[in-house]
């Protein structure tokens, strides 16, 4: 889910008892742990491990995230490990290492690769409109299928108005299966933002259709598609697309939190069914999966070149994402200050929020943390803002 989005769920939760702001401080003393792996003795580029140490205490001690946890990958494909906070405000438990969160709209671009090898295959054409594949779903309030293109729905401009936005309050759907058509349904009895093409502007209702896209083409499910063609294919040993009715996080992991008002009490919100962000957001990884994932991504693993250069093809995409973001098929290109940019996406969903990028030779970051004390529209986003003090050092 984008900013915007999650916004639009941050209502009407009730708060864990004796959990608040000046209590969590106190709570947040845990120290910053640190571990490399593969192999252990291996040596970080100077500067880049304080950077993302210094950048995780920030977020635990400045922006008050019960947890904040990191994977730094190097040219080498060597990742180590950062976590900081507690994992659990109840207990004090430590942070696990690698542990699994939420990754919401870090979603998307799985969903958009598999459409993209589809593309490979010859078995979907990207300025096709959407009505070849799902005759007859999109209509309404001016909303037409026919004029909208698969390439429009990966890359936002399709104009179609954002289900999350008429999803309600939280609590309402925290543990309710949505079925992807009844979302859709959502988004259609609203009128489009623009005409397709003519404009930006992030909506997961596009998601949820290249979901459905996927299921039509290929007679299976999403999430076994997203499986094989993706999670299987590159070891992502760590990820899953839950099932129905799947609300509980599979490994270690931090619990993830919600504020029941901008910077009031947070509730605990780990257990609750995804199934309302499918194709646009119901993954579950680890920082250390997300980065070899968007590394496999754009080391040409998992796509061939041509439908490769269609994914880094982009538009201006600045509104509701971050200065100078570009937005491809299903990823986003960010100016980094020291000069080139980075790839990747971000993902905000109740009670955690990711933020991944990758550059061009190889060098890898993801940052989660598990609430948002502070859900205001100008708050400063420093977990995308770490990924570029320390993809620069």
């Amino acid at each position: 889910m984008t900013e915007r989005s999650h916004r639009a769920v941050r209502r009407g939760v009730a708060p864990v008892t004796g959990c608040r702001l000046g209590v969590m401080v106190a709570v947040l003393a845990a120290s910053l742990a640190v571990s490399a792996v593969r192999p252990a003795t291996a040596v970080q580029e100077h500067g880049t491990g304080d950077a993302v140490r210094q950048g995780l205490q920030r977020l635990v001690h400045d922006d008050r995230f019960p947890a904040a946890l990191a994977a730094g990958t190097d040219r080498d494909g060597r990742t180590h490990h950062y976590a900081a906070g507690v994992a659990d405000l109840r207990t004090g438990a430590r942070v696990p290492l690698g542990g699994q969160v939420r990754v919401g709209s870090n979603t998307k671009p799985f969903t958009a690769t598999v459409v993209l090898q589809l593309v490979g295959e010859g078995k979907v054409a990207l300025d096709a409109p959407v009505e070849r594949y799902l005759p007859g779903l999109v209509r309404g309030k001016g909303n037409d299928g026919r004029r909208i293109t698969v390439r429009q729905l990966l890359q936002h401009t399709s104009g179609l108005p954002d289900y999350v936005e008429f999803l309600g309050d939280f609590p309402a759907y925290r543990h309710r299966y949505v079925q992807p058509r009844a979302l859709l349904d959502l988004a259609l009895a609203h009128k489009p933002l623009f005409d397709p093409g003519t404009d930006w502007s992030y909506s997961n209702t596009n998601y949820v259709l290249a979901g459905l896209l996927v299921e039509r083409v290929t007679g299976r499910p999403l999430a076994e598609q997203i499986t094989r063609r993706v999670i299987d294919r590159i070891g992502l040993h760590h990820t899953y697309f839950p099932g129905v009715g799947d609300e509980r996080l599979r490994a270690p992991h931090p619990e993830g939190y919600f504020p029941a008002r901008p910077g009031g009490p947070l509730t605990d919100v780990t257990e609750l069914d995804p199934g309302w962000a499918w194709a646009a957001g119901q993954l579950v990884s680890t920082p250390g999966d997300l980065n070899r994932f968007f590394r496999a991504l754009f080391g040409g693993e998992l796509l061939a070149p041509a439908q490769l250069a269609q994914m880094r093809t982009t538009v201006p995409a600045a509104s509701g994402l971050w200065p100078g973001a570009r937005y491809g098929l299903g990823v986003i290109s960010t100016p980094l200050n020291c000069g080139g940019r980075m790839w990747g996406h971000g993902g905000d969903i109740p009670g955690y929020r990711t933020r991944s990028g990758v550059t061009d030779d190889g060098r890898a970051l993801t940052v989660a943390v598990t609430a948002d004390p502070t859900p205001t529209e100008d708050a400063p986003d420093h977990a995308q803002a770490l990924l570029d003090t320390a993809l620069c050092r």
